[in-house]
């Protein structure tokens, strides 16, 4: 019998920014993943952009994640001597005058400020991007490498042991007062589900109103197109190299494709098109599922009536800014030592647990 403090079950974002934090107070953590190289997590492009959507809202609790997300990623990359996070301007760019007009008199006042570098209404003359009625030019964000960074945790975990290449299986957990046993080989303190859009098939969580969406990127090569900074508008156009971008997303709701579509490709193609004049050529196409919330916030805490498990997700298409800080508010917590944010807290849920489920 294998004895831990916590088990974590799921190793995208959410699951090892947590493993890692309890690992570096000294608790002794097992982690449970079956790899899948199309996670959303592995999927993204990693951007952290202060704005949301078309709206220009200012995203929750920017001020807090922002910098807090990119103090931790510069902490792994000394760790593991590999670079994750690009600090990098983003550009809006406005698809009209109305939108410009709409935009620069929301941007007025606080908090906008602190993340708005500076506005330009003409065509930025940037190396081939196409921006008739200008942009905002946003601070404070950039973009991670997710998929490195998460194969950098994960060679640790499988070269320590504490990271099973496996899938969980939630029937073979028993709960008790004292703690949990898992497959009468492991014995926890603690549980935590960090599964993502999974967790909709997890029979203690499968009540929490997750309500996942498909996402499509595409990866191009476009020669001669700016690379100093992030593009957005109707799509992002992230760079990953000299002459090579990631760009998304699509949304897509249940009922899913299985894998990339050429509807996908082509509606991001079609997107790219409006942001650049200059030919590119597709060179990969991946789809991943978010797991995303009906009211667009994260779900951390304990179950209601099992409180040796918890649950650590929700995180939609915000994941490399929300992970770090909620990784440790819920180590905090786990710890004895802090609260959860009750704008995060799954309790806020709670209702929706049919009786005698879970």
């Amino acid at each position: 019998m294998v004895d831990c403090d916590f088990l974590v079950v799921g190793h995208g974002i959410a699951g090892a920014t947590l493993a890692y934090v309890l690992r570096q107070r000294g608790h002794h953590v097992l982690v449970y993943d079956p790899g899948q190289t199309n996670s959303a997590s592995n999927v993204a492009a990693g951007l952290m952009n202060p704005v949301a959507g078309k709206r220009f809202a200012l995203t929750w609790r920017a001020a807090e994640l922002l910098p807090f997300a990119a103090t931790f990623y510069r902490e792994l990359e000394q760790r593991y001597n590999q670079s994750f996070f690009i600090e990098a301007p983003i550009l809006k760019l406005f698809a009209s005058i109305e939108e410009q007009n709409a935009v620069l008199a929301r941007s007025a006042d606080q908090p906008w400020g602190d993340f708005v570098a500076g506005f330009v209404t003409a065509d930025p003359n940037l190396p081939g991007v196409h921006g008739p009625f200008g942009g905002a030019w946003l601070r404070h964000g950039g973009h991670v490498a997710v998929r490195e960074l998460l194969a950098a945790l994960a060679a640790e975990g499988t070269r320590d042991g504490w990271l099973r290449p496996e899938t969980f299986d939630w029937a073979r957990l028993v709960t008790s007062p004292a703690g949990v046993t898992y497959a009468e080989q492991v014995r926890a303190r603690h549980v935590i589900c960090c599964e993502g859009a999974g967790a909709l098939r997890n029979p203690y969580f499968n009540w929490l109103p997750l309500t996942p969406n498909q996402g499509e990127v595409l990866d191009v090569e476009c020669a001669d197109l700016s690379t100093a900074q992030v593009l957005n508008r109707g799509a992002y156009v992230v760079p990953v190299g000299t002459t090579h971008f990631r760009v998304g997303a699509t949304y897509r709701w249940p009922p899913f494709t299985d894998g990339p579509t050429a509807v996908g490709r082509e509606e991001l193609a079609a997107r790219l098109t409006v942001i650049t004049d200059l030919p590119f050529t597709v060179t990969g196409q991946q789809a991943g599922v978010r797991p995303a919330v009906r009211d667009r916030r994260p779900l951390l805490g304990s179950h209601p009536t099992v409180p040796m498990l918890s649950f650590c997700g929700g995180y939609g298409s915000k994941g490399v800014m929300l992970a770090p800080r909620l990784a440790v508010m819920l180590a905090d917590w786990l710890d004895g030592r802090g609260e959860i944010w009750a704008d995060a807290s799954l309790q806020r849920y709670n209702a929706l647990r049919p009786v005698g489920v879970g």
